[in-house]
């Protein structure tokens, strides 16, 4: 029942759609022309009506009641209204033909978890199988009038060969007054179970991969079936409905043609057949129809789903996947790019010139830059500069006008001395004794020979402990002897920090007048 036409639209060309127009299976046409008839029909009888019938009276009231209906009409908001109903159900027909239940994954996990090839494991498999499609097809014999007609009772689903007498009488002794598609799924979750106590299946693993492939598949059964239970809102669907119909119930009256001698606005032409109206007639009256059609794909209209050949091709294929296929295998042979360092298949002389386009290696390798664009510009104040520099300067930059050095204010003195205290550890944080040795006069504030201004800016220097007298030795107290004591030396003041531990701002502060 399904109308494809994608092989007619591989190529575009130019009027590739106009192809599509003369289509009548599954066209617009099919499902709309007993409404348009409909309408051209109602709109002629009155145009007949208002041009040989009525009174000049008659005439001058109807002319009216045309011209109000044609003002008015537009505020019906029926492109804002259908537009969102045809998104929705469209995504609605998609999702719900994504839900179909399809046994490809399943019946490959059953080949390659339930072993044996006596009729012990050959049964295991095609019972197991045999179980799912029972459950598709209760599934879809719920929703789909198609399914319905060919299996109307259970009799012709054990005839069919989907349920044997002795299942269909546990089916029907199990007390439930809710849809029991879902018992052939515990069927084949009781069956593994028991496969795997036999060791068919030889693990755990395959056991939970197994039953986890099934839930997959009882997962989108169920989803049919709520699909089938909640439809798009009622409310919804007759607000588009009354939207549509009441719309081109005005434009019956309000695009008739006027007598042109009446001098009324925009009726200066009298035809008789409203084209562009039956135009707009055509395009939402085939809009509703759409989704009209589309809102229930499980039925018998030209585009619905076909439900009956995919019960048929999915009980084939898994049958031959479990049965026929299992554990046959072909002949390993080496292909035929065994010993190719770079594998590559023909072409045909149809195709040849695609080996010749270059593959895609990204957007941006097509991006081509200027020869002094592409030079490497090494950043200022770079591993050269004393420790610090650039961040001073960064700082000294933020301060305002008058904060600086020059003002002589506390926080110009702070940057000033966090300045010379970075320059002297990277400059000279191997020495111990000075930390300015082998620098620049006035790198320092510590030396004696740096620069009296800086030494001056610094601020005073705190006077060196001086040096505790050793005591005198006292007289030797008679006893056993004992082991001479060894002074322990004081340490003296610290060097320069290494250059990767952040300055000591806190004790230089201790420093400041």
């Amino acid at each position: 029942m399904t109308v494809t036409y994608t092989a007619r639209v591989a190529n575009a060309r130019f009027g590739g759609f106009s192809k599509l127009l003369l289509l009548w299976r599954g066209s617009i046409y099919k499902l709309l022309w007993r409404e348009l008839l409909c309408f051209l029909g109602l709109y002629m009888a009155l145009s007949a009506a208002y041009r040989f019938l009525f009174t000049d009276q008659q005439k001058r009231y109807f002319e009216k009641l045309v011209i109000y209906c044609d003002q008015y009409a537009s505020l019906i908001p029926v492109s804002f209204v259908l537009g969102f109903y045809v998104t929705l159900v469209v995504n609605r027909w998609w999702s719900q033909y994504l839900c179909m239940p399809l046994p490809d994954a399943l019946m490959c996990v059953v080949a390659g978890t339930v072993h044996g090839r006596d009729d012990r494991g050959r049964l295991y498999r095609r019972t197991l199988m045999r179980y799912a499609g029972l459950s598709a097809v209760l599934i879809l014999r719920s929703v789909s009038t198609a399914v319905f007609k060919r299996f109307p009772t259970m009799d012709h689903v054990v005839e069919a060969g989907f349920m044997t007498r002795n299942e269909r009488k546990k089916f029907e002794n199990l007390n439930s007054s809710y849809n029991k598609y879902w018992v052939p799924c515990v069927w084949f979750s009781n069956l593994a179970a028991q496969a795997r106590r036999e060791g068919r299946i030889r693990d755990n693993s395959a056991l939970k991969l197994l039953l986890e492939e099934l839930n997959v598949f009882r997962g989108k059964c169920g989803m049919l079936f709520h699909y089938d239970w909640i439809s798009v809102p009622l409310v919804y669907t007759q607000v588009v409905t009354i939207a549509v119909y009441s719309y081109f119930l005005a434009c019956l009256i309000g695009r008739q043609f006027l007598d042109p001698t009446q001098g009324y606005k925009d009726h200066n032409l009298d035809l008789c057949v409203p084209i562009f109206t039956l135009l707009q007639f055509f395009f939402y009256a085939g809009w509703l129809k759409v989704a009209e059609q589309l809102i229930n794909p499980f039925g018998e209209d030209d585009d619905d789903f076909e439900t009956n050949f995919l019960i048929d091709r999915n009980f084939q294929v898994s049958m031959l996947a479990v049965d026929e296929m299992y554990d046959d295998l072909a002949v390993l042979e080496k292909d035929l790019y065994w010993d190719a360092a770079e594998a590559r298949a023909p072409y045909t002389a149809a195709t040849a010139f695609l080996q010749h386009l270059p593959s895609f290696q990204g957007s941006t390798f097509d991006i081509t830059l200027a020869k002094e664009d592409m030079q490497i510009q090494r950043l200022d104040g770079g591993a050269d500069g004393p420790l610090g520099e650039a961040h001073g300067d960064f700082l000294q930059r933020l301060l305002p006008a008058g904060a600086g050095l020059a003002g002589g204010g506390l926080l110009g003195r702070r940057l000033s001395l966090l300045r010379r205290k970075n320059s002297c550890v990277s400059e000279a944080s191997t020495t111990a004794s000075c930390t300015c040795a082998g620098g620049p006069e006035g790198a320092c504030p510590e030396c004696s020979h740096g620069d009296p201004l800086l030494l001056l800016e610094a601020g005073p220097r705190e006077a060196e402990p001086e040096p505790v007298p050793a005591a005198e030795p006292l007289a030797p107290i008679p006893g056993p002897p004992v082991e001479p004591f060894t002074p322990v030396a004081i340490p003296g003041p610290r060097g320069p920090a290494p250059p990767w531990l952040p300055s000591p701002i806190g004790e230089e502060e201790e420093t400041l007048p």
